[in-house]
């Protein structure tokens, strides 16, 4: 009967999705949690701050790609069409699109954060006072609609910041074919993905001397404590974040310091000592897998653009 009442917890609808996914993820033999709920106001915050770390390359070679090929990547872009960005953040990186490319009639970001995702819309109207700028507070990982203004614009989708790289390979691939079918036939799509390369320069991204990434893993604990009611200790808990080589992707967990009980949503969830939370993947692709990935999707491949140490990677894809 215990079992039976726990399923029933899951699938009960009053539930926010958070925490039906928390208790998913941490009944689980390897405990999880999706790496979207990082982003609270907090967890953006300080994602912003890890952005600034020295040993942080892949937001500034990103953005170096894009200023010094700006103009090339705005060349793809169709007359009055809506740029639909998913998984908006600051939109830091749009700002630098946007720039390049005044034929850009609306902008449409999508963020679950939507203390962020109205703060940057209203930003962003100011900057450019022509350009139209719908937000939409959606989990970009989920189906959403867009806007019925930008219904009969033509469509192009940017997804920077290797955040595609977050997903499981087949969730990749079950992303890029949602998005086709959000953007519609002839849409195109600007993705920024992180190239395979030594495991130092990797290894080094995500442990900053700072420790300011080691505080944006941390933060999904206190969120649990804050929105869900649990009692995690994160005295208890330290930040691991290492680059698996054998399936090319940097893994952040939070490892258990000790035997331990948490209380969550009326469940008792036990930890050994030394066992993770799995926060976080991170998947580095050469360029030829991603173009694989990219066709198997729907998407064909138009061009591609990367800075001169091949560290990062922007490519423009097709709806088929």
């Amino acid at each position: 009967m215990v079992a039976v009442q726990k399923k029933l917890l899951v699938e009960d609808k009053q539930l926010s999705p958070f925490a039906v996914d928390a208790l998913k993820g941490l009944r689980g033999t390897r405990k999880t949690i999706p790496p979207k709920y990082f982003y609270d106001a907090k967890g953006s915050e300080l994602f912003e701050q890890i952005t600034e770390q020295p040993e942080y390359y892949p937001t500034r070679t990103e953005l170096g790609i894009l200023e010094e090929n700006g103009a090339a990547i705005a060349a793809i872009i169709p007359q009055g069409a809506a740029l639909v960005e998913f998984g908006s953040g600051a939109s830091r990186k749009t700002r630098t699109l946007l720039r390049f490319a005044p034929q850009v009639a609306a902008y449409v970001p999508v963020e679950i954060c939507p203390d962020m995702v109205r703060e940057q819309a209203r930003d962003l109207q100011r900057e450019f006072p022509n350009l139209k700028v719908f937000p939409v507070e959606a989990d970009f990982s989920a189906p959403f609609d867009l806007p019925a203004d930008v219904e009969a614009m033509p469509k192009t989708g940017f997804f920077p910041g290797s955040t595609i790289g977050n997903f499981e390979p087949h969730q990749a691939a079950s992303f890029l074919r949602q998005a086709a079918r959000i953007l519609g036939h002839n849409a195109t799509f600007v993705i920024g993905f992180d190239l395979i390369k030594e495991s130092e320069i990797i290894n080094a991204a995500y442990n900053d001397a700072a420790g300011i990434t080691a505080a944006f893993n941390m933060n999904i604990l206190t969120r649990l404590n804050r929105d869900l009611g649990a009692n995690f200790d994160p005295t208890t808990f330290e930040h691991h974040a290492f680059f698996n080589r054998e399936r090319n992707r940097v893994e952040m967990h939070l490892a258990s310091s000790k035997r331990q009980k948490v209380r969550l949503l009326g469940e008792t969830v036990e930890f050994r000592a030394g066992e993770t939370i799995h926060t976080e993947s991170s998947y580095k692709y050469s360029l030829d897998t991603f173009t694989a990935l990219a066709r198997g999707s729907g998407w064909s491949p138009v061009v591609n653009w990367t800075d001169a140490d091949r560290r990062f990677c922007v490519i423009a894809l097709k709806c088929e």
